[in-house]
């Protein structure tokens, strides 16, 4: 008889792995049973594990290749944190919203900035005219921060921030917010969008060219990583590629390698991959083709976990993990029998539970006429607690693994992802230069600057119109069951006022503080961008003296100019 242990099996290592959780009182006190009061088990799998070939890719949850989720105890240990996304108007405003959300349930917030604040202009720039608080809150500087988050504890609450461009003084401004609260800024957690690679791709909100806006994120990872470790830098988002009207796989593909490209900058500043990849997390769409959205979110924690193993080195489990917040499907809203949109809301969100997502936002059902009212949002966050308290989908971990029908999907979305990979890299080994990022990086630049990406968003977009229109594809209430009782619904609107009240207040804080003490601290922070220093610094020091979001990108615009999309017909 051979004196070899027998290998474990993955059922037996997932078992361990559960107790030790168990023993460490890591699961939540909740009655994990049926409306019917039937036990059920935290996971279930193969007798066989052997006799069924997919268990390779499939596994078990907790465990490489994280098919299943990355924990073995699923939703039993720490259930998805409900993160309602938020923003109107002046801060005060917003400020108030967000208490509602918080004292109603939410467990997190996440910002949403009016479009001056996405562009780094200030609310009194002649081109912020008219959209000062109109599709979220307006941010000048750490002031209205300050107020924004007044009587939040940031020590306490996470915060995502939803805006690329102007990221970094942003996020500048939110340390400045927590230091002024008295909370220690090396304890802030939360998550900061900074995506600049979907701005080009899709959502064309950005300030200057690719590179600087590389360089101001490669300094934001160095900071992070070591000034403020639970903090998240980077929510590489496929939300908006999608909802430009991509294909799952196009998000899927354009997403990861979008991430893949962070984690090549993380790696060229010298940064050890299995400190900094932790910080890094993911934004997806959870649209209405109910399976296919969920073999997405498993194809795409596989993906990201054998990419960072195999090509990038990630030894630790964190640095594999792809830690995603999912929001449901914007695009598929209609203004058409808006109530129809609370349906469609809960069967995406119930993807996105099942497809084990983190964190979640569920949209209004009016946000396709306006910005939510009081009433919707509550409608929206109780579809969140309703899946959570009463559906019993979070009993189970990964409750679909092993179908047949989702395993094929996500193998098929997989696959596909994968062929896309392989034409970004061919992208940017056209010319024989590689990026010194790094390969991926080199086709993402190469398939921005040549409108690659845009150019296969539109076609996918353009195919899905046709189908549409030919009533292949069917929308309730649009191309199918039109006739209704709905009457118009009555809607939030922003007043003119807010914008003359937030330039008002913003002309008196101006004239309040030190202006020659401003000025220094810009010179300062351009003279770091000349050379080769981390600028995360010298910008705190501009936004301590009062420094607007406007006058630190004019001065950066100064310096860096600014980027237009080749013309292309």
């Amino acid at each position: 008889m051979s004196n070899e242990a027998e290998p474990q099996s993955g059922r037996a290592r997932w078992q361990q792995a559960y107790q030790r959780a168990e023993q460490q009182g890591r699961l939540r006190d909740a009655d994990f049973t049926t409306l019917s009061g039937v036990p059920t088990e935290p996971v279930y799998g193969p007798a066989d594990e052997a006799a069924d070939p997919r268990m390779d890719r499939i596994g078990w949850p907790g465990e490489f290749p994280y098919t299943r989720g990355l924990h073995a105890t699923g939703y039993r240990g720490r259930r998805f944190t409900i993160r309602q996304f938020a923003g109107f108007g002046n801060a005060r405003q917003t400020n108030e919203r967000y208490r509602m959300i918080l004292a109603a349930g939410g467990g997190g917030l996440s910002v949403a900035f009016d479009m001056p604040t996405l562009m780094g202009r200030d609310s009194d720039d002649p081109m912020s005219l008219g959209e000062v608080g109109h599709c979220g809150v307006a941010i000048d500087s750490a002031a209205d921060m300050e107020i924004l988050f007044d009587q939040i504890d940031l020590s306490q609450v996470t915060t995502s921030m939803t805006i690329s461009g102007p990221a970094v003084p942003i996020f500048c401004m939110y340390v400045v917010a927590a230091e002024r609260q008295g909370v220690d800024p090396t304890t802030l957690n939360g998550t900061l969008q900074t995506d600049i690679y979907k701005e080009y791709i899709a959502q064309k909100e950005w300030l200057f060219a690719p590179e600087p806006h590389l360089r101001l994120i490669g300094d934001l990872m160095e900071y992070t990583t070591a000034q403020i470790p639970a903090y998240k830098p980077l929510s590489v988002s496929g939300y908006h590629i999608r909802e430009a009207g991509s294909t799952a796989a196009q998000e899927l593909a354009f997403t990861l390698a979008d991430g893949f490209g962070y984690v090549e900058l993380g790696l060229a500043r010298g940064l050890d991959v299995n400190v900094f990849a932790p910080g890094l997390s993911f934004f997806f769409d959870a649209h209405i083709d109910f399976f296919e959205e969920i073999a997405k979110f498993r194809a795409a924690r596989r993906i990201w976990a054998r990419w960072m193993r195999d090509r990038y080195g990630a030894t630790s489990p964190k640095a594999q993990w792809l830690r995603f917040h999912t929001q449901t499907a914007g695009v598929s809203l209609t203004a058409q029998q808006p109530y129809n949109n609370v349906v469609r809301t809960a069967v995406e969100a119930m993807a996105a539970v099942l497809g084990g997502t983190n964190s979640l936002h569920t949209n209004a059902l009016d946000e396709t006429l306006a910005l939510p009212t009081e009433r919707s949002a509550e409608i929206a966050l109780r579809t969140q607690q309703v899946i959570a308290e009463e559906s019993g989908v979070l009993n189970v971990a990964d409750p679909l693994g092993g179908s047949w029908y989702v395993e094929a999907l996500t193998d098929r979305l997989e696959a596909e992802a994968e062929a896309i990979f392989e034409q970004i890299i061919e992208m940017g080994a056209k010319d024989g230069a590689t990026h010194p990022i790094g390969p991926v990086t080199s086709g993402l630049l190469r398939g921005i600057e040549d409108g690659w990406f845009t150019g296969e968003i539109a076609d996918s977009s353009f195919r899905y119109q046709q189908q549409l229109e030919a009533g292949e594809k069917k929308v309730v209430g649009v191309n199918c069951h039109t006739t209704t009782v709905t009457e118009e619904l009555e809607i939030l609107r922003v007043s003119h006022e807010v914008e003359a009240e937030q330039n008002r207040v913003l002309a008196e804080r101006r004239a309040h503080r030190d202006d020659a003490l401003v000025r220094q601290r810009l010179a300062d922070l351009v003279e770091v961008a000349r050379g080769e220093g981390n600028m995360i610094e010298p910008m705190l020091a501009a936004v301590r003296a009062e420094a607007t979001l406007g006058e630190i990108c004019d001065a950066l615009r100064a310096e860096w100019g600014t980027y237009a999309e080749p013309a292309r017909f």
